[in-house]
C-alpha cells in the first residue's frame, strides 16, 4: 500500500488557489483600502488659503470619506479572515448561470468614451444626444424613429439644468450659437 503525499509543489500551489479562491473579497478590501489612502493622502496635501477657512473647511468631508473607507476597508478584511462570506445575488430577473453579454458590455464602454471624446468638439448637448441614444440602442432599444428624438431632449434639458440653473459650466459646442 502506498500513501501519496500531497507535499509537491503542484498540490501547495492548488491549495493556494483555493484560499484565495475563498478569500476573494479580500480583492475589495484592497481597493477600499487603496482608495481610502489616495483620499486621504489628496485630502491632506490640499492647498487651503486662511481665509476660505471656517468652522467646517475643504479639507473635512474627504478626510472624512477616506477614513471611513479605510475602517470599512479593515472591517471587511476581518470579517472575511473569520469566514465570513457574501451571498452570490439572487436577483428576481437574473439568471446567475447565464454568461455576462460582452457585446452590451463592449457597446456601452464604447458609447461613454466616445461621448467623452466628442464632448470638448461638438459640446454637451451634441455628445449628450449622443450619448443616450447610443446607451438605448445597447440596452435594446431599436425605436429609430423615436430615440434620437427623446436623446437630444434629454440632451438639452440636463444641459439646460445644470448649465443655466445650476450654474455648472458644459461645453456648448458650436450649436449655441444657433440655440
Amino acid at each position: 500500500m502506498t500513501t501519496q503525499t500531497t507535499d509537491t509543489p503542484q498540490a501547495t500551489s492548488r491549495e493556494r488557489g483555493s484560499w484565495w479562491r475563498e478569500h476573494s473579497e479580500l480583492g475589495v478590501c484592497a481597493m477600499l483600502l487603496a482608495l481610502g489612502v489616495l483620499v486621504l493622502t489628496d485630502a491632506l496635501t490640499m492647498d487651503v488659503d486662511i481665509a476660505q477657512r471656517g468652522p467646517v473647511g475643504p479639507k473635512t468631508v474627504p478626510v472624512v470619506v477616506g477614513a471611513g473607507l479605510l475602517v470599512i476597508a479593515a472591517l471587511l478584511a476581518l470579517d472575511v479572515l473569520r469566514g465570513g462570506r457574501g451571498r452570490a445575488e439572487g436577483g428576481e430577473d437574473i439568471d446567475l448561470s447565464e454568461p455576462a453579454d460582452g457585446r452590451t458590455v463592449l457597446l456601452l464602454a464604447g458609447v461613454f468614451l466616445g461621448a467623452a471624446v466628442l464632448i470638448e468638439p461638438l459640446g454637451f448637448p451634441a455628445a449628450g444626444a449622443l450619448l443616450f441614444w447610443g446607451a438605448a440602442y445597447a440596452l435594446g432599444s431599436r425605436r429609430t424613429d423615436r430615440d434620437p428624438l427623446i436623446a437630444a431632449v434629454l440632451s438639452l434639458v440636463t444641459y439646460a439644468v445644470f448649465d443655466k440653473l445650476l450654474g455648472v459650466p458644459l461645453p456648448g459646442g458650436p450649436l449655441m450659437g444657433v440655440l
